[in-house]
């Protein structure tokens, strides 16, 4: 919880929201009160909008604003309310004959959604495409037919997604297009952090571009692996000494090659003195051999390698901490 100041400046606010899972933006509510789910019109730099309230009329430190406040002008009445459901009803329409437009002037995009204004006076496209596009000539077109101003805007992979929805490999709906409101920075470092297979089909979203959800949990995964030996660390498990070949940052635990070339997880958190043997379970290593078939590298049951190679491969007995190794509690 932020402490402000009595010298700081207290400023009134209220949140908008104009699309679904889109932006919140801070309006001035001009002494008024509103509630969350009323549609209020505001003062935009693009004219007037209807919007959502999705923060009710709240005060907030003036440091947190980033632009300066426009005005909430007054509540939205029933007929602007019936006019916008009017227009959101024309939507479909209108990119069908936007689509038939840009079939005929040949242009190189593809039409994402059509949306208009709450009273109609604006109606904007949203496209894609590989490249700039001219679309002056199109723009003329368009508003001859609809008799309104047109907007054309080209967005990319991840804004098509968010606006035309979908299911993620998880069987769930797209993050994008139902809660998250700005995208932030992936890379395939993130990827590599958490130990994922780098195939484009596993870490790629519905848009082809990596998934949002990769840094979700990147941070716990660094936090985490600072504290656990790392690959290639020599370690004196309870199964002998060996080392570390893999992280589990999930089981918090390592995967360690032993001598004998047998590959053992070990928990990070594991004390070696009290643990037991990795084949019978005995308490402390086993005494006089292992009962599940002695050293895992000679075959003795009488404690001890009789290859000399230092005990047994399971447990530990009689084995000696090489220089450079190291324990899980180093």
């Amino acid at each position: 919880m932020s402490v402000t100041t009595s010298l700081e400046k207290i400023v009134t606010i209220v949140g908008i929201r104009f699309r679904p899972a889109g932006r919140i933006y801070y309006f001035d509510p001009q002494g008024a009160s509103y509630s969350t789910g009323q549609y209020v019109i505001v003062e935009t730099s693009r004219g007037l909008e209807a919007g959502r309230v999705v923060i009710a009329t709240k005060k907030l430190a003036e440091r947190e604003l980033s632009d300066p406040l426009k005005p909430v002008l007054r509540l939205a009445n029933e007929d602007e309310l019936r006019m916008m459901l009017s227009f959101k009803g024309k939507e479909k329409d209108a990119l069908v004959q936007c689509a038939q437009h840009v079939q005929q002037h040949n242009l190189p995009m593809k039409l994402v959604e059509a949306e208009y204004t709450f009273d109609g006076s604006r109606l904007t496209f949203y496209f894609i495409a590989d490249e700039r596009v001219d679309f002056r000539a199109l723009v003329r077109d368009l508003a001859a037919t609809f008799r309104t101003r047109i907007e054309l805007r080209q967005i990319g992979a991840r804004d098509q997604a968010k606006l035309q929805g979908g299911v993620g490999m998880c069987g769930k709906t797209l993050c994008c297009s139902s809660w998250i409101t700005d995208f932030g920075v992936v890379s395939i470092k993130m990827a590599k952090e958490q130990d994922l297979p780098l195939n484009p089909s596993k870490i790629s979203g519905v848009c082809g571009r990596l998934l949002c959800c990769l840094s979700y949990e990147n941070d716990n995964y660094v936090q985490a692996k600072q504290n656990m030996p790392q690959v290639g660390t020599l370690l004196d498990t309870p199964g002998g000494q060996g080392k570390v070949v893999s992280i589990n940052v999930p089981k918090e635990s390592v995967e360690v090659m032993l001598e004998s070339g047998v590959i053992i997880q070990v928990p990070v958190n594991q004390q070696v003195s009290g643990a037991a043997c990795g084949s019978c379970g005995a308490k402390g290593g086993c005494k006089g051999g292992c009962s599940t078939g002695g050293c895992s590298s000679c075959g003795s049951t009488a404690g001890g390698c009789s290859k000399g190679g230092g005990g047994c491969g399971s447990c530990g007995i009689g084995q000696r901490k090489a220089p450079g190794s190291r324990t899980l509690q180093d």
